[in-house]
């Protein structure tokens, strides 16, 4: 069951309200809504969203953009620290924030402006230097990179049960014939309905959700090697082959840095 959660900020008379929390590991949020939109930066460690839509992994440096309303829920990856900027979009915001979830890049003046933000008073005076810190984040946001850190969901209800059971549990040697099998379709059937649901093949799909997984665990602090070895890999060099082509980096230079390069497909 989805409900609103009850948030103080959320009455609040300004366009835009920061805060800072901090969780444990492991912390869950169950499926919940707010009216506002919602910038949620990983300042350390990583998330994972969930929509209806698909499931997000959130590195650390990176972020995600929740439009208000969207119903989604989290898992903290390692103890996160994470920054929110909620935003009640006004007719100036409408045209520049995204209209749909996204996991973004982060630029090093989005992020100090994301420190000076939380020490703001949550009733800042208007043409403050608080306001305007406040507009120039909102700006900022706009202006980041969406990176595909996600594994869409199909609509098609059997498709949809496979591949949320697969993101639970994914492994590269989950092949498409027991795939197709475990739907009730033949080979060439499942393929043809999963690339027209999603766009992409059911081999793409599945490698993507190893990549997302791979990142949660690295942010808990797995090694490669028993990464690769949980999601079916037939060695770790075939996990960091397929992680550098997607990534853009070998893991090793992944977890020493803990941030996803921008051009990151």
């Amino acid at each position: 069951m989805t409900v609103a959660i009850p948030v103080s900020y959320a009455e609040v008379p300004r366009d835009v309200i920061a805060i800072e929390r901090l969780y444990p590991s492991g912390f869950v949020f169950p499926d919940h809504t707010h009216a506002r939109g919602q910038f949620a930066y990983a300042a350390e460690g990583s998330m994972t969203v969930v929509t209806a839509q698909g499931n997000w992994v959130v590195p650390p440096q990176c972020a995600i953009w929740l439009p208000a309303q969207a119903t989604h829920g989290m898992q903290m990856n390692g103890n996160v620290r994470m920054l929110n900027a909620f935003v009640r979009a006004r007719p100036k915001h409408n045209s520049r924030l995204l209209s749909r979830c996204h996991v973004l890049s982060t630029s090093p003046l989005l992020r100090n402006l994301m420190f000076e933000a939380v020490r703001q008073p949550a009733l800042y005076a208007p043409k403050t230097r608080a306001a305007r810190i406040m507009d120039l984040l909102v700006d900022e946001i706009a202006a980041m990179q969406p990176l595909a850190l996600n594994a869409p969901l199909p609509n098609e209800p059997r498709l949809a049960a496979l591949c949320r059971a697969m993101l639970l549990a994914p492994s590269a040697a989950f092949g498409v014939d027991e795939a197709a099998s475990r739907v009730a379709l033949s080979r060439r059937s499942f393929t043809r309905l999963f690339r027209s649901e999603l766009g992409v093949s059911f081999v793409a799909w599945r490698e993507q959700a190893c990549l997302l997984n791979a990142i949660a665990r690295f942010a808990q602090g797995a090694s490669i090697t028993q990464v690769a070895l949980d999601l079916g890999y037939g060695s770790p060099a075939a996990f960091s082959g397929m992680f550098k082509r997607v990534v853009g980096v070998a893991p090793h230079v992944y977890r020493a840095s803990g941030q996803v390069p921008q051009g990151a497909r």
